[in-house]
């Protein structure tokens, strides 16, 4: 089950504020905890599910509660590479890389979870994916509570 946490925050159609933003931390902390719950309904209903989105250390919380095999990985592209990224997704997305920057640099010193990032500078995508998969296999970025 591929639950892409972009989508929950494009569900709000009115009052919507840009999750980059200081002032968003109630809509984000609203939108975190449903897109924990539908990821543990689809898990309690024997569904593999990768939640694919910006998800900080700051919002794993709702996600360790959820007594299911937790994995966390960051996956870790030169900042550039982040950039041009979101910029050639399209649609309504994130482009402004003042904040990609932001976010970028939030996530470059993550603590006691740097364990958990994945550099993917020189990888293909399908590399990533070979090299996530492997993780997941192997345990080597659950997180344990």
């Amino acid at each position: 089950m591929h639950l892409h946490a972009d989508d929950f925050w494009h569900f709000i159609k009115n009052g919507a504020v840009a999750p980059y933003l200081p002032e968003a931390h109630v809509q984000n902390t609203t939108v975190i905890d449903i897109l924990a719950k539908a990821a543990k309904g689809y898990a309690k209903g024997g569904y593999f599910v990768v939640v694919d989105g910006i998800i900080g250390p700051w919002f794993l919380e709702p996600f360790k509660a959820l007594s299911v095999p937790l994995h966390y990985i960051v996956l870790r592209p030169q900042l550039d590479v982040a950039i041009r990224r979101c910029r050639e997704r399209g649609g309504d997305t994130l482009t402004d890389p003042a904040p990609i920057t932001v976010l970028y640099q939030q996530f470059s010193s993550l603590g006691e979870l740097d364990r958990h990032a994945l550099r993917t500078q020189g990888h293909s995508p399908q590399d990533t994916v070979h090299e996530v998969a492997r993780a997941v296999h192997n345990g080597t970025f659950r997180l344990l509570s």
